[in-house]
């Protein structure tokens, strides 16, 4: 017995909701006369110059995709899988270069061997690398401003 006069109130809508809805559909596209004269109010007599907000260029940083690389110091060890990370040349397992380019990281010791870390990846160099101080034309420009 209940279950048709749940089925009978689904199908209909109540009086309550009908009212509802009547009164809404009067005032659905009105829009009240204050804010109205509030928009009046702020739209400008004139419309304002454009002003240029772009830095000059002598101030712009280069996007990623406009660099060849980025690079950083690391003077600790580095340990992956438990194991401290060595020159292949030297032996060398502090003081590091590390570089990222191409999606791809690169070890440089002080003695200038360079040898690419598979287990490093660009989401590893983006969280420890700091913000960059410098930008340089050549690799060895970069080199010297860090100190190799």
């Amino acid at each position: 017995m209940f279950h048709r006069i749940r089925r009978r109130r689904a199908a209909e809508p109540s009086e309550l909701e009908r009212h509802s809805h009547e009164a809404y559909m009067r005032v659905a596209g009105q829009t009240p006369p204050e804010v109205e004269r509030m928009r009046v109010a702020q739209q400008p007599a004139e419309p304002a110059q454009m002003a240029d907000d772009f830095l000059p260029p002598e101030l712009r940083v280069p996007s990623h995709d406009q660099l060849d690389g980025r690079m950083m110091p690391w003077p600790w060890p580095i340990v992956l899988d438990g194991e401290v990370v060595a020159c292949a040349g030297c032996g060398a397992y502090r003081d590091w270069l590390i570089l990222s380019t191409r999606d791809q990281i690169w070890l440089r010791c002080r003695a200038g061997h360079q040898q690419h870390e598979a287990r490093l990846d660009t989401a590893w160099y983006n969280r420890h690398a700091g913000p960059a101080d410098a930008h340089h034309e050549t690799f060895e420009d970069c080199l010297r401003h860090l100190g190799h």
